[in-house]
Formats: structure tokens, C-alpha cells, sequence
């Protein structure tokens, strides 16, 4: 199994949004029964909230429905249970570095790291945004889960 762990600050606009748009592709390509996918925060500003009715109006135009989400914080034992933490900004990225035990499996990044052409692009927090922001936010989300995917199957291919 490879578990992919996607985080933001508070879990409750970017993240969430990866996940359910990551979940969609991943079963849309067939490999459910081998890749699994869920978010959180490195804030605990959020938990045991829903994802903000910007982000779920969002995935919801895309055919995803995030409701049954909600937020969580980061815990140590991410870093063993997951392969691949990728997080939205190089805040989240710093604050997940300096967390991470000297001896987790996970590969701690950038999910814009997989995007064709997208290396060490962030994706903004679009919360004090508008509801545009929010598309373009879903747009860069899609292209890093895209490319993650690409990844993951070349990865699973080799083993």
C-alpha cells in the first residue's frame, strides 16, 4: 500500500481538497486497492472542522464531494505511517522538516514537486482570498496530483 499524506495549515482548504481531487484520480485509474490518500495541518487552528464551503463548492464542480472531511493536525506518527507527506508552501514544508523524526519513512515535499515543469512552486492559501482563488488553487492541486499519480505508478511499476 502507498499512503499519501497531503498537508496545509489549518486542513481545511487546501488540503482537504487535494485529497478528495487525489481519491477521484486514484480510483478513476484503478489503483484504489493500492493507494491511499488523507490530509491535515500543521495548525491545530481547524480540528474536527469541515472543509470551508469555498473549498467543498470547489471540489464539487469538479465531481468531488469533501463534506464527510474533516480537519486534523499533524502527528508524529505520520512520518512512519505515510510514504509521501506533501504539503502546499514552503511554510508548511519548513514547519513538516523541522517536525519529521531523523528515522520517518515518509518523503517529506512540495506536491507541486510533481507537476510537469512546477518545481518549488507553492500553492497559496487562497482562505483570505476570493472564491477565485479557490479555482486556481484547485487548478495547481490537479496538476500536482496528476503528476503524483504518474509517479506513484512508475514507482509501483519498478517494484
Amino acid at each position: 500500500m502507498i499512503r499519501v499524506l497531503f498537508v496545509c495549515l489549518g486542513n481545511i482548504c487546501r488540503s482537504p481538497m487535494a485529497e478528495g481531487l487525489f481519491r477521484q484520480m486514484v480510483q478513476q485509474s484503478g489503483h484504489d486497492a493500492r493507494i491511499e490518500a488523507d490530509s491535515c495541518g500543521v495548525g491545530d487552528y481547524h480540528v474536527g472542522e469541515p472543509p470551508d464551503p469555498r473549498a467543498i463548492r470547489e471540489a464539487r464542480q469538479r465531481e468531488v464531494d469533501i463534506t464527510d472531511l474533516r480537519g486534523r493536525v499533524i502527528r508524529q506518527e505520520d512520518f512512519n505511517h505515510f510514504n509521501y507527506i506533501l504539503c502546499m508552501d514552503a511554510d508548511n514544508l519548513s514547519a513538516l522538516q523541522e517536525m519529521a523524526p531523523d528515522n520517518g519513512r515518509a518523503q517529506v515535499g512540495l506536491l507541486m514537486d510533481f507537476a510537469d515543469d512546477s518545481t518549488g512552486v507553492e500553492i497559496g492559501d487562497p482562505y483570505f482570498g476570493n472564491t477565485d482563488n479557490f479555482g486556481n488553487v484547485a487548478d495547481q492541486i490537479t496538476a500536482g496530483c496528476r503528476g503524483l499519480l504518474r509517479h506513484l505508478r512508475l514507482e509501483e511499476a519498478s517494484d
